[in-house]
């Protein structure tokens, strides 16, 4: 079986929204439910049946959580002695040569990419093409929206 890689700064954030559902989320919506069955007839309660609801997106939530944690090859990014070169874990700083743009983006695994945090999936086609360049290269990537030539400021491997 194949493990998907993961920083160990992502499993600690999916193992705290984990210990969120079970801690408060889990018995929050128990609650609600038993306040709502305390209203009386069930099949005209609106509260119980969003209630119900809620919680069978909170046990789906944890059970796929508790699937990811157990699956995921956790990685020290800290401990990669990669030098400058780009693999998972990298935190690259790029600038863009054609509108001079500067941004910074980490390689994580697929379960913990998010885009707003600038966090960006190892199988994402950008970080296909980011691995195994190193500080100082210039590459080419073609996006959907045109295509885009970058230079590779600054290679890290923070934890």
């Amino acid at each position: 079986m194949n493990r998907p890689p993961m920083t160990r700064k992502g499993a600690d954030r999916l193992r705290a929204e984990l210990e969120r559902l079970k801690g408060e989320e889990r018995p929050r919506i128990i609650a609600a439910i038993a306040e709502a069955r305390a209203h009386g007839d069930l099949k005209e309660n609106a509260e119980y049946h969003a209630a119900r609801e809620m919680q069978g997106f909170i046990e789906g939530r944890i059970k796929e959580l508790e699937a990811n944690l157990s699956s995921a090859e956790v990685i020290d990014v800290a401990r990669l002695n990669a030098g400058k070169r780009i693999v998972f874990g990298a935190t690259v700083d790029l600038a863009d040569e054609d509108s001079g743009e500067e941004v910074s983006y980490q390689i994580v695994g697929e379960l913990e990419a998010d885009i707003k945090q600038r966090l960006i999936s190892i199988s994402s086609p950008f970080a296909r093409a980011l691995i195994g360049k190193s500080e100082g290269d210039s590459f080419e990537f073609v996006a959907p929206n045109g295509t885009r030539n970058y230079e590779i400021l600054a290679v890290r491997y923070e934890g």
